[in-house]
């Protein structure tokens, strides 16, 4: 069957399940539980070992990995067989990278359901005999339990300046109320101070003016005027009067009594 249409069958079951909802227990992918080798075929050439694991690594731990090459050239064959840590990282990468392209190339993912690692022969290098020995996945490291002396200056060397930086909080907070509490003192005795500390208003001096000797002169001489004026007026008014009389009778009404 051709490759192209292994990859398509593969994505028509996928869709068909996940369509309907079918439950993990009954789907096709139990039939390989026991299992967490993957086939991977239809890359190009030129991938390594380092490059296939980049990109199936993302749906989990790669365990082991096993590039099929020449036997006398060494060049890639374009397939291999991966390994992962959990089995259930081959659904993962079944499911999401059959059918993808790398560099331009559709690639198949199956499952494997008994996979025979192959056996060791004697132009196979170091490299490879570890690699199928022991894996690829990161070794652990052991490491000592930490004393209670270690813990003690991991301790003091992340929990102190934590504290520093606490205290210079407080300490900025306690600046700054105590700047604002200054400034707000000034203010309050700045009129205060500024009226006892200001010096008393000078005396304004008035120009007096001088007494003149003539001045009385003149209001004497304005006021006989005056009273000469009022003693004509008196006069005249005296004068009409009589005429009045002389000319007009009693009883007869003279021009001059509107006034």
């Amino acid at each position: 069957m051709n490759p192209l249409t292994k990859v398509k069958l593969i994505n028509e079951l996928n869709d068909r399940e996940a369509s309907l909802g079918v439950k993990e227990s009954v789907s096709w992918h139990t039939e390989y539980k026991d299992s967490a080798w993957v086939f991977v075929g239809g890359f190009p050439y030129e991938l390594t070992e380092g490059d296939i694991i980049c990109v199936f690594s993302q749906y989990g731990e790669i365990v082991n990995i096993n590039l099929v090459r020449d036997q006398k050239t060494g060049k890639s064959k374009g397939f291999c067989f991966i390994c992962f840590e959990d089995q259930r990282s081959t659904i993962l990468a079944v499911d999401n990278f059959n059918g993808i392209k790398i560099k331009g190339r559709t690639i198949r993912v199956d499952h494997v359901k008994d996979y025979r690692p192959p056996k060791d022969s004697e132009d196979m290098d170091d490299i490879t005999k570890s690699l199928r020995e022991q894996g690829c996945a990161p070794t652990l490291v052991e490491v000592p339990p930490p004393s209670s002396s270690s813990e003690e200056e991991e301790e003091e060397q992340y929990h102190i300046p934590v504290k520093k930086a606490k205290k210079e909080k407080k300490e900025k907070k306690k600046k700054k109320k105590e700047k604002k509490e200054k400034k707000e003192k000034k203010k309050r005795l700045s009129p205060s101070s500024s009226s006892s500390s200001s010096p008393p208003p000078a005396a304004i001096r008035v120009k007096e003016e001088r007494e003149d000797a003539a001045y009385e002169k003149y209001n004497q001489r304005e006021r006989e005027g005056e009273r000469k004026r009022e003693e004509s007026r008196r006069v005249v008014k005296a004068m009409i009067r009589e005429r009045e009389r002389a000319e007009f009778p009693l009883g007869s009404r003279s021009p001059f009594n509107s006034e």
